[in-house]
């Protein structure tokens, strides 16, 4: 996949998180939080099942083989879904999303000077963290009621 190919779907995928939150707030007003964050991941799973099903690369077989912090992505993703779904409706879209960026940020920023999860370590400097704190003040700015 090429660079650019990357760098259009990333924009889409970032789109998507923008309008999820919002679609799954409507559903919860009918069915509550929980059961809307619950239809929401129900359809991306069954979504990505027939996706894997038909790719006809990777395997679920070796599964077991992971460690049980490698299988704790659904929990967070399951968090953070709950959670806009909750936030949308009470402090807008543009407060959760800027609040989630900063906050993704903030956590990226660590687990890349620390190398969490074997990962590349990329030690914080000043213009990175210069980033983040002009980021701060935007979410600040943005939530500032």
């Amino acid at each position: 996949m090429s660079q650019l190919v990357l760098i259009i779907l990333m924009v889409i995928g970032g789109v998507a998180v923008a309008v999820q939150p919002s679609i799954n707030a409507r559903l919860a007003e009918k069915t509550g939080f929980l059961q809307a964050a619950t239809v929401s991941f129900a359809v991306g799973t069954l979504i990505l099942i027939l996706i894997s099903l038909m790719n006809g690369q990777g395997s679920f077989r070796r599964i077991t083989e992971a460690d049980w912090w490698q299988l704790t992505g659904g929990l967070f993703g399951a968090f953070f879904v709950t959670m806009t779904i909750v936030g949308v409706p009470r402090i807008g879209v543009t407060a959760v999303l800027a609040l989630t960026i900063v906050s993704q940020l903030i956590a990226g920023l660590a687990m890349d000077h620390y190398g969490v999860f074997g990962m590349r370590g990329i030690p914080v400097d000043f213009k990175r963290m210069m980033g983040v704190v002009l980021l701060l003040i935007g979410v600040f700015l943005i939530c500032r009621r």
